[in-house]
């Protein structure tokens, strides 16, 4: 007998693959999060996740909190909370924003389980079939799928040096419009930008609000590594200069440690009150036990100091990722981010750099390829580096290992163009093992 959810009918693989919604097949594996089971392995020098060096964060500080918590406040750090979040993290919240030019209040602050799920909020509140979401191109892989799940169309709108282009930003603004679609907000990562690494400047930031107050656009501003600057800070955040019309994404992962799964979106007060109801339908509350571990230990400990110790650490280990890549892979262009986790590689026209990902892994170094970044699978000739975790003698050997794999690329291409291929890469399997899916 089959049936409409059978294994003899639609995917072989999946005998519920006929009950699912229509928006489940927006839901696909990020390359990033695919490349973590390989680049997991001790003997891979990954410079593909941008996973904070916890290490650097004295485990003193975490531990001394937690057992305050638990001797004063341990049965209400076990039990349900607010949806919107526990009040005294809100008002400490403002203090970390305030670092940034955002004056607020602390009712317009709702706490979610990390950045990302606000944006899934808001992208749940927002968006659908058919809505369209501009963004720089390239942009922060889950964020596309984020966006792809709700069936929105992403708009990829060109960035350079300076971030967002102004200019391109009013030409795709018009022709999402000629087409008769809808625009539900601009997503942006404005400082340290991942992948780029480029920090969008002030006078850009002002102009881009005005194009977006004066087409009725939301923005969405994302800003997970703004503190985290190495000479100078990021101009103050778009939200500082615009409140009814953005809404700003914070998070406690880059700058203390991503386990505890805190973040928060700050939001016109309409907004904020859908908001909440959306993370009460999503979570019920997001964790008490992390809300006041992080409120003790913003309380008790020198948290400036310590983001300013993750600046160092980041900042050195930057400089041996761009040192690495001057002395192995000259021909070569880069960004050099004052900032953050990332550095934006260019490779020359002929290389692929999705393709090519098996034969670094094959040779012990990973990294993400610019494909990922893209919801139209441009960006194969880039790749992200991420500086943040391995440490400057190890991101020396990664590039290392790198450089011979992209001269071994370039041979391969070189000795598939004398035998008249059209497609070197069918034939990979002679030269490297298949693989991985990270499609």
């Amino acid at each position: 007998m089959t049936g409409q959810g059978s294994p003899q009918t639609g995917n072989n693989l999946d005998p519920w693959y006929h009950h699912y919604a229509e928006r489940a097949a927006g839901l696909r594996a990020s390359e990033v999060r695919a490349l973590f089971a390989v680049a997991s392995r001790p003997e891979v020098v990954s410079l593909a996740g941008g996973m904070p060096f916890v290490a650097a964060l004295p485990p003193d500080l975490v531990i001394n909190a937690m057992g305050r918590v638990m001797r004063e406040q341990g049965p209400t750090a076990l039990q349900y909370g607010s949806g919107q979040g526990v009040p005294a993290l809100r008002e400490q919240i403002l203090e970390v924003m305030a670092l940034e030019g955002i004056h607020a209040h602390a009712d317009d602050v709702v706490v979610t389980t990390g950045s990302q799920h606000a944006l899934e909020l808001v992208s749940k509140l927002f968006l659908d079939p058919g809505d369209v979401v501009l963004s720089e191109g390239p942009s922060y892989v889950t964020a596309m799928v984020i966006f792809k799940s709700y069936q929105a169309e992403v708009d990829h709108v060109p960035m350079d040096e300076h971030g967002l282009i102004p200019d391109a930003l009013r030409e795709h603004i018009a022709g999402v419009k000629a087409e008769g679609k809808t625009i539900k907000f601009l997503y942006t990562i404005p400082n340290f930008h991942n992948p780029a690494g480029v920090t969008l400047s002030w006078a850009r930031r002002i102009e881009i609000l005005e194009i977006c107050r004066r087409n009725d656009i939301l923005v969405l501003e994302d800003n997970p590594y703004g503190l985290l600057y190495f000479d100078q800070p990021a101009p103050d955040a778009m939200r500082s200069l615009e409140q009814d019309g953005v809404v700003y994404l914070g998070t406690f992962s880059k700058t203390l440690a991503p386990g505890f799964r805190v973040g928060w979106a700050l939001a016109p007060h309409a907004i904020r009150e859908k908001l909440v109801l959306a993370n009460e339908a999503a979570v019920l509350s997001p964790s008490s036990f992390s809300q006041l571990v992080i409120s003790e230990y913003l309380s008790s400990a020198d948290w400036k100091g310590q983001i300013n110790t993750f600046r160092g650490v980041y900042h050195e280990r930057k400089k041996a990722l761009l040192s690495a890549l001057d002395e192995y892979l000259p021909e070569l262009t880069w960004t050099n981010p004052n900032g953050g986790f990332y550095v934006w590689v260019t490779l020359p026209d002929r290389l692929d750099s999705k393709a090519m990902l098996p034969r670094a892994v094959k040779e012990l170094v990973a990294y993400t390829p610019g494909t990922a970044f893209f919801a139209d699978g441009d960006g194969r000739q880039n790749m992200r580096l991420s500086f943040c975790y391995p440490t400057p003698e190890h991101i020396r050997i990664g590039i290392r290992r790198l450089a011979t794999v992209i001269r071994d690329e370039l041979d391969l291409l070189d000795t598939f163009a004398g035998t008249g291929s059209l497609n070197p890469h069918r034939e990979r399997s002679r030269f490297s093992s298949p693989p991985p899916d990270i499609s």
